[in-house]
C-alpha cells in the first residue's frame, strides 16, 4: 500500500509568481518542482550554460578542429542505446555541417552481445579494419570506463576523445581529452548532461572556435540549432534529470519537432507509433519514439537505428521505422515471457523480508534485462538486477544484469561497495545512481545476489522502502478544462521535475474493461456544491479490479481529440484506501 502525501510548496514563492503573471495553479506546481524566481522558467535558448565552463570542451573543440582541417579520418563510437544513437546522429550530423566530409567521417556500434559496452579492444580492431583506417575515435555515450580499450587504440596510433556523462571510476582513462561534466574537477553546474548533450556541447564549442579562425562568420555558420530534436529525445529516453539546462534542450527540441524540423527518420517514428508530432511531448518521447529506437540496440542492431536517424529519405525513413515497429513489437513479447517467469520465481519471496532483488534464467534475453528490471522495481518498490546468459572467449559462463533503483539508493556506489568490499566478484560494472549495468560469472550469481541484497538491506530503511505517492493536491471545478489540460501535456516534465498528478474524491458513476485490461470509469468529484461538480472520463490503463462506489484518486489531467472534439480525460495512477 503507498502512503499518499502533497507536494510542499513555499508560500512566499506562489506569491511571487503569481505576482509575475502566473495561473495560480502553475505557480504552485512550479513551486513545489523547486522553481525559486520567474526568471527560471526562461527556456530560452541564450539561457544556457555555457560551453567553456564543461571541463576540456574547448580542448575537444580544438582537436576536432585541427582533425578536420588536415583531413583525419574520424570515427565515432556510439552506445546501442537510445542516447547512445542520438549522440552518434548528432556527431555525425553536426560534424559534416562544420566541415567533415563523408569520406573523412564514419561510426561505429558495439554489438552488445559479444562485445559488450564502450570502447573495447575488439571495437578498436573493428576502427583497423575500416578504410580509412582511423587515426582519430570519438566516444559518445561511453569511454569514461573504457581503460583497455583506449590504451589498446594508443598502442596502433589511434587517438582516442571521449565524450560521456556516466559515472567515472576512481582513475580516468588515458585518453587525448575527457568531455564528462561528472569527471573530477568539471565545474559545470548541471551534472545531468545525457550523451547526447555532451556531443551537443562539444559541436557548439567547435562551431564557436571556427568562427574565431574566420571559417565562418555569424551570419554563414551552420544552425545546429536544427539538431535540437536530437538532443531532445536522447535527453528524454535516457531518463536525464530535467534540471534547467536539460529543460532548455529539450522544449527547443520539441519545438523543432512541432514545426516539422526534425530529421525524416524521427518524423517516421512519430507515423509509426501514431504520434502527432505536431503536438510533440516528453511523454512521446519517453514511451513510443524512444522505445521504438531502442528497440534495434537490444533486440538486433543499433545502425539501423542509426541509419533512420541519418535519413533523410521519407520513404526510405518509412521503411526503417516500420522495420523498428516490427522490433519493438518483438521486444514487447519477449519481456511479456520474462516478465511473467520473473513474477512465478518471486512468487514465493516476501517483500517485507527483501531490500533488494537479484534474478536470472538461462533462457532470458540479454537486450530485455533492462526493461524486466525496471517493471520489477516499479511492482515492488525494490532496487532490481536482472541477469541473462552471455560467453566469454574463454568459454566461462558469464552473465550480464541491468539494474535499476529507487530514489534514495545509489545503485552504482552499492555496486561499487560490492567489488571493493569482495574484489573479483564483479568483472565489470558502470552506470549512476538510477541504472546500472555488470558482468559477473555465472557461477557467483549466488554470492552476488547475497553480497547484493546484504548491502542494500544496510543502505536502505523502512522509509526508503515505503511506496509513496506524492500528489499535487485537488483540482476546483474550473480547473478540469480542456486548456489546462493542454497546458499540462505541453509543458516539460520528467525525472527531476515531474508531472503533475493530482488528488482527489469521486463518485463512481460507472466502470467497465477496455480490452479485457483497462478500467474504464465515468467519475463524479465530490464536491461541497455538487451543482459545479463535473462528469469526467477516466481510464486506469492495466487495471481489471473495479473500484468501489466512492474512491480516492490520484490522476493526470490530458487532452485528447476525438472527431475534431476536444475533450478531457484523467488517467487514473493510484487509489488511496484511507483518508486523505
Amino acid at each position: 500500500m503507498s502512503v499518499f502525501s502533497q507536494r510542499a510548496y513555499p508560500d512566499d514563492v506562489v506569491e511571487h509568481l503569481e505576482a509575475h503573471g502566473l495561473d495560480p495553479l502553475f505557480a504552485r506546481l512550479y513551486a513545489a518542482r523547486g522553481i525559486q524566481d520567474h526568471s527560471e522558467l526562461n527556456l530560452e535558448a541564450k539561457q544556457l550554460l555555457p560551453p567553456a565552463s564543461l571541463k576540456e570542451c574547448e580542448t575537444a573543440a580544438r582537436l576536432l578542429a585541427d582533425a578536420i582541417a588536415s583531413k583525419r579520418p574520424l570515427v565515432i563510437v556510439a552506445d546501442y542505446d537510445c542516447d547512445g544513437a542520438t549522440a552518434c546522429a548528432l556527431g555525425m550530423r553536426g560534424l559534416r555541417m562544420l566541415g567533415a566530409s563523408e569520406e573523412q567521417l564514419g561510426y561505429l556500434v558495439p554489438n552488445r552481445f559479444t562485445m559488450g559496452y564502450g570502447l573495447t579492444p575488439e571495437v578498436v580492431d573493428m576502427a583497423l579494419e575500416l578504410n580509412p583506417r582511423p587515426s582519430l575515435l570519438i566516444t559518445v555515450d561511453n569511454g569514461i570506463a573504457s581503460h583497455q580499450g583506449i590504451d589498446y587504440a594508443k598502442t596502433h596510433g589511434i587517438d582516442v576523445l571521449v565524450t560521456d556523462h556516466h559515472l567515472p571510476s576512481d582513475q580516468l582513462p588515458n585518453a587525448l581529452a575527457i568531455v564528462n561534466p561528472n569527471q573530477p574537477g568539471c565545474g559545470f553546474a548541471s551534472k545531468a548532461l545525457a550523451g547526447v548533450g555532451v556531443m551537443f556541447y562539444v559541436l557548439i564549442a567547435l562551431r564557436a572556435l571556427l568562427r574565431e579562425r574566420g571559417v565562418f562568420t555569424n551570419a554563414t555558420q551552420p544552425k545546429l540549432e536544427q539538431l535540437f530534436s536530437l538532443v531532445a529525445l536522447g535527453t528524454v529516453a535516457d531518463v536525464a534529470q530535467l534540471d534547467r539546462n536539460n529543460r532548455i534542450l529539450v522544449s527547443h527540441g520539441l519545438r523543432k519537432i512541432r514545426q516539422g524540423q526534425a530529421p525524416a527518420g524521427l518524423l517516421a517514428l512519430f507515423e509509426v507509433a501514431s504520434r502527432d508530432p505536431r503536438t510533440a511531448s516528453p511523454f512521446d518521447l519517453g514511451f513510443a519514439i524512444g522505445p521504438r529506437l531502442n528497440a534495434a540496440g537490444r533486440l538486433a542492431d543499433m545502425s539501423l537505428g542509426i541509419q533512420l536517424l541519418l535519413c533523410d529519405d521519407k520513404t526510405r525513413a518509412m521503411s526503417l521505422a516500420q522495420e523498428l515497429d516490427r522490433i519493438n513489437r518483438e521486444r514487447r513479447v519477449i519481456e511479456s515471457g520474462m516478465q511473467e517467469s520473473a513474477l512465478a520465481s518471486l512468487a514465493h519471496l516476501s517483500m517485507n523480508e527483501q531490500a533488494a532483488l537479484c534474478l536470472w534464467h538461462p533462457d532470458w534475453h540479454q537486450g530485455v534485462v533492462g526493461i524486466v528490471a525496471s517493471r520489477l522495481k516499479e511492482r515492488f518498490n525494490r532496487p532490481t538486477i536482472v541477469f541473462a546468459p552471455a560467453d566469454d572467449e574463454s568459454g566461462t559462463p558469464l552473465l550480464r544484469g541491468s539494474g535499476r533503483s529507487i530514489q534514495g539508493f545509489h545503485l552504482r556506489d552499492a555496486l561499487d561497495l560490492v567489488s571493493k568490499k569482495y574484489p573479483g566478484l564483479i568483472l565489470k560494472f558502470g552506470g549512476h545512481a538510477m541504472a546500472a549495468g555488470l558482468t559477473i560469472r555465472q557461477s557467483d550469481f549466488d554470492d552476488f545476489e547475497h553480497h547484493f541484497c546484504e548491502i542494500s538491506t544496510s543502505l536502505l530503511d523502512d522509509e526508503i522502502l515505503q511506496r509513496r505517492c506524492v500528489h499535487d493536491g485537488s483540482l476546483s471545478p474550473d480547473q478540469f478544462t480542456v486548456e489546462i489540460a493542454d497546458r499540462l501535456m505541453q509543458e516539460i516534465w520528467g525525472q527531476g521535475f515531474p508531472q503533475p498528478l493530482f488528488y482527489g474524491e469521486f463518485e463512481v458513476l460507472q466502470q467497465s474493461l477496455m480490452k479485457d485490461k483497462h478500467l474504464r470509469l465515468q467519475l463524479r468529484p465530490l464536491l461541497k456544491n455538487e451543482n459545479l461538480a463535473p462528469v469526467l472520463t477516466g481510464v486506469w490503463f492495466n487495471r481489471t479490479q473495479t473500484l468501489p462506489q466512492h474512491a480516492f484518486l490520484a490522476f493526470r489531467l490530458v487532452s485528447d481529440r476525438f472527431r475534431e472534439e476536444a475533450r478531457i480525460q484523467l488517467i487514473i495512477e493510484a487509489a488511496n484506501d484511507s483518508l486523505p
